[in-house]
Formats: structure tokens, C-alpha cells, sequence
């Protein structure tokens, strides 16, 4: 199957956040995947902190997108509210890094993903 660039769906003011939402798939992919493997560690009561916040990012993430794709004027707005949201996942997925490869890819999405919403929402 060929790949299909993103580029070639957004138009107009929507072009500005193809970065962000980029970022913001990822983030939503990883959380999603975090979740779910958390949910396989032997300490689950460890990680019910880590769960919670990446099923939050993740959901946030889902809302931002269409707003970006639109090229929407709260965009922004949502996108300055998701980079924290990003942050608190990925400084508690940091906590488990040391043990959880999934936790270390999560962090380092959500980190990405605030980054690129920064720009979007300065």
C-alpha cells in the first residue's frame, strides 16, 4: 500500500499545524500503547497513575486533532492546553522509564508533541 502523505489533505490555515499533527498521532499512538502495556506489569497498582494520564493525553490528543486539520481558530488554543497535558503524561511515564521501554517511548512522544503544540499556540 502506498504511502500518503499528510500534506496532501491539508489546506489553507490548516497547513501551519502539519508538524503538530504529526506530533500529536504519535503521542496518541504511544499513550494508547502505554496504557495498554502498563496494564501487563506485575506492580499494576505502580502504574494506575501512568494509565490514567496516558489515557487523558491520548483522548486530548484526539480532540486537538480535527481542530487542527480544520485549520480551526481555538486550534491554538486547544494545542496550549494539550502541551501540558503532554508534559504531566510524559514527566510521569519519565518515572518508569528506567523499567518500562514503553514508558520511555511515551515520555518521549508526549515530550515531542508539547514541543510542536509550543509552536503552533505562540
Amino acid at each position: 500500500m502506498p504511502t500518503i502523505e499528510l500534506g496532501t489533505y491539508l489546506q489553507g490555515p490548516a497547513t501551519r499545524y502539519h508538524d503538530c499533527i504529526e506530533a500529536c498521532v504519535a503521542a496518541l499512538i504511544a499513550c494508547e500503547m502505554c496504557a495498554d502495556r502498563c496494564l501487563e506489569e506485575k506492580d499494576i497498582k505502580m502504574m494506575v497513575q501512568c494509565i490514567r494520564l496516558d489515557r487523558d493525553c491520548a483522548n486530548a490528543c484526539l480532540a486537538a486533532l480535527p481542530a487542527m486539520a480544520r485549520g480551526s481558530a481555538q486550534a491554538a488554543q486547544l494545542c496550549r492546553i494539550l502541551a501540558d497535558i503532554c508534559d504531566a503524561c510524559a514527566k510521569e511515564c519519565e518515572r518508569h522509564a528506567g523499567m518500562a521501554e514503553h514508558c520511555r517511548l511515551c515520555a518521549e512522544a508526549c515530550r515531542r508533541c508539547a514541543e510542536a503544540c509550543r509552536k503552533v499556540a505562540a
